[in-house]
């Protein structure tokens, strides 16, 4: 059986979470500026990933639920919607 979605990504997050302390200990460490913006950029992302996983999580499916009701053009909206979203 699957993982529900919101498990994989509190997954990522506890990831990010973990590689954001190694990077304070850089920090209170003295280590170099861009190695340490490197690092940030990589938790950045890691975060923003799991922030996009969620939005197209909730459209896929809460959202979905309330379209399939208000039929076919409501489908399409939500379609375009989705197609759209992909883009945040």
């Amino acid at each position: 059986m699957r993982d529900h979605p919101h498990l994989a990504i509190a997954r990522r997050l506890k990831r990010a979470n973990g590689h954001l302390e190694t990077i304070i200990e850089m920090v209170e460490s003295g280590r170099p500026c861009a190695q340490i913006a490197q690092q940030l950029q990589a938790v950045e992302s890691a975060i923003e990933s799991a922030k996009k996983a969620l939005i197209h999580d909730h459209l896929s499916h809460s959202l979905e639920q309330s379209f399939k009701a208000h039929g076919l053009k409501s489908q399409a909206a939500l379609k375009g919607f989705k197609l759209i979203a992909k883009y945040l």
